[in-house]
């Protein structure tokens, strides 16, 4: 019986479907670049002030030195005022109100998942800087498309489709790791994850 041989795409639609691929990629990171901002804004900003004011729970802090109001504050403001640029340069988040409470979400979701990450990383024991992998990378996304999902539904559904969705649960950890090692190496996290 004769090997049937793998039939490759035309030139013409294999370009079509890599200029999609890179329309979604690009998509995608546009969408979530106000929450990856804010999440890179707030380690890198970082402060003094924790948010859990030392609090403990069950023998280990609420949250840790590293979640801070000044990393809060600084992150989501850094996030919102992306979103403005990107806003403002092609109307991408709606008209207003909507594209203020779309910001906001991305921006404030992004740290409270954040915040979320750390608190089930202190319940499970691990110290500030300990890798908890897939945790570490996309708390943040789940925060901001929960409370983009709860606040914005529509603009949400319109815009996170099944594929952009997918190529940011791809893209973003290496992103993560990218930005955590490039921050170590600048000195500004203590661990390269």
């Amino acid at each position: 019986m004769p090997k049937s041989r793998v039939r490759t795409p035309p030139p013409a639609l294999r370009f079509i479907i890599m200029i999609i691929s890179i329309t979604i990629v690009g998509t995608a990171i546009w969408l979530m670049l106000p929450a990856y901002i804010t999440n890179a804004s707030a380690a890198f900003f970082g402060g003094k002030t924790p948010i859990d004011r030392g609090v403990h729970l069950c023998g280990n802090r609420l949250l840790g030195d590293g979640k801070t109001y000044e990393g809060l504050f600084k992150g989501c403001s850094a996030g919102f005022l992306c979103g403005l640029l990107q806003h403002l340069y092609n109307g991408s988040f709606g008209s207003y109100p909507r594209f203020v409470i779309v910001l906001l979400a991305l921006s404030a979701g992004a740290m409270l998942g954040d915040i979320m990450g750390s608190f089930v990383k202190r319940r499970l024991g691990l110290r500030r800087g300990a890798p908890l992998p897939v945790v570490d990378q996309l708390d943040f996304v789940c925060g901001a498309w929960l409370l983009l999902f709860i606040v914005a539904r529509d603009w949400f559904s319109s815009n996170f489709s099944a594929e952009v969705m997918l190529v940011v649960i791809i893209i973003t950890p290496l992103l993560h790791l990218l930005t955590n090692f490039i921050g170590f190496k600048l000195g500004m996290k203590e661990v390269p994850w």
